[in-house]
């Protein structure tokens, strides 16, 4: 990857998704590379030269690593400081930013390790966040429970327990 996506020069913006990563990168890989490869691979890059590169402006929508820091008593390890521009994600969508930060990133050939660390939502972005289309009361008259807590729970492992051993860990998870 370029790394026209390392910009230690960047000054980070308020309006900016700002993202920290320990990255552990593979012998050999400069730090400054790792944090432009995920800088990249998390925004606007991809493994190869795409035809559409020339039909926009992809200084406008792509993450910068902006700042590395070697982890203190970590051999190897390092935090990557990657801003993103708002422009990158779809309004009011969890979804779409998550999927942008952190869906791909993580088996990047670069790295031997990513751990997504931090993330500074701004607020001009979590104000595009509408939340529910309607409150707990209404979801209360549509299951009729009222006067006690509303559960969600995975029952771990989900597959290869017998029926009575699943019911006892529901019965667990209920109980709290």
């Amino acid at each position: 990857l370029q790394l026209n996506y390392y910009t230690p020069d960047y000054e980070v913006k308020d309006t900016d998704i700002l993202a920290a990563f320990r990255v552990t990168p593979q012998p050999g890989v400069p730090p400054e590379e790792a944090g432009a490869a995920v800088a990249a691979e998390s925004s606007t890059g991809t493994w190869t030269t795409v035809w559409t590169d020339g039909l926009t402006s992809l200084d406008r929508y792509k993450g910068r690593c902006y700042h590395i820091e070697a982890v203190v008593g970590e051999e190897n390890q390092y935090i990557a400081y990657v801003a993103y521009p708002l422009d990158l994600f779809e309004e009011g969508s969890v979804t779409n930013m998550f999927t942008s930060i952190v869906g791909n990133v993580f088996g990047f050939k670069a790295l031997r390790a990513l751990r997504l660390e931090d993330l500074r939502i701004p607020t001009s972005y979590s104000k595009t966040f509408q939340g529910p289309p309607h409150g707990i009361q209404v979801e209360r008259d549509k299951l009729n429970k009222y006067g006690r807590p509303l559960l969600g729970c995975t029952i771990k492992p989900k597959l290869g327990l017998s029926a009575k051993n699943y019911g006892r860990a529901v019965y667990e998870c209920l109980r709290g």
